[in-house]
């Protein structure tokens, strides 16, 4: 049984340029994901998917591979990865007669994913493939969601779920809520290659703590991360608490 990890990571970020290959503490911010991969147990080959000659450089001296670059319209703001993803495991297939069982996306913006949730993940994904196809990463919300709000065209306040106020108003009282967190999707590569999506009918939940979740979008973000990553010993206790 094979498996194959794919890292996604485009040049043309807008929020932060050159997102993916800025430090983070003495790394890169993709270096990271590369790393986490290559202490995996189980991950065959590890491919960066790239439009960029930075990001194919800083990857190929960290131990990834990236075969060839994509397409730059593969490469756009509002391209979705399993597009970029389809495309390079396309590649793979059709030119390099590759075979893999398991395909894994590892986002590069998820620093603090380590190895020890990957081989987690895969482990409990092969434990339950007869129930489940996929599994992907989430993590609980930290307020409920019915406490959110929509804002109507006069600024006035508006419910985004309905509830019954007079029933619900402590967070203990609401059903638990969990919201992707972009950390790891794995899914077997016959069932991606037919449906182009990680979520199928029957996809896992993994359950990943709140900091381990810290995804990379914001300057802030960057320093919140490597706070996190500073602090090891205030991180466990933090992570420690919330299990």
């Amino acid at each position: 049984m094979r498996f194959l990890a794919i890292i996604p990571a485009r040049g043309g970020s807008k929020s932060i340029p050159k997102k993916n290959i800025k430090d983070l503490i003495d790394k890169p911010l993709i270096v990271w994901s590369i790393q986490a991969a290559k202490k995996s147990k189980y991950l065959d080959r590890i491919i960066v998917s790239t439009d960029d000659e930075e990001i194919k450089n800083v990857s190929l001296d960290y131990g990834a591979e990236v075969p060839f670059l994509r397409p730059q319209e593969l490469a756009k703001d509002d391209t979705p990865s399993s597009e970029a993803i389809y495309y390079t495991m396309k590649k793979l297939i059709d030119d390099a007669n590759e075979k893999f069982e398991y395909l894994i996306l590892l986002q590069p913006t998820s620093p603090l994913r380590d190895e020890k949730h990957i081989d987690n993940a895969i482990e409990m994904l092969l434990e339950k493939k007869e129930q489940f196809d996929s599994l992907v990463s989430v993590t609980e919300l930290e307020h409920p969601v019915y406490w959110n709000r929509v804002i109507g065209s006069r600024q006035e306040l508006n419910s985004f779920l309905e509830y019954d106020k007079d029933k619900l108003f402590r967070r203990q009282d609401f059903e638990k809520t969990f919201r992707l967190n972009g950390a790891i999707y794995l899914i077997e590569v016959g069932i991606f290659m037919k449906y182009k999506s990680f979520e199928t009918d029957s996809t896992m939940a993994f359950f990943m703590d709140r900091i381990s979740s810290t995804d990379i979008d914001t300057k802030d973000d960057f320093e919140i991360a490597e706070f996190y990553l500073r602090n090891k010993t205030l991180t466990k206790r933090i992570n420690n608490r919330e299990i």
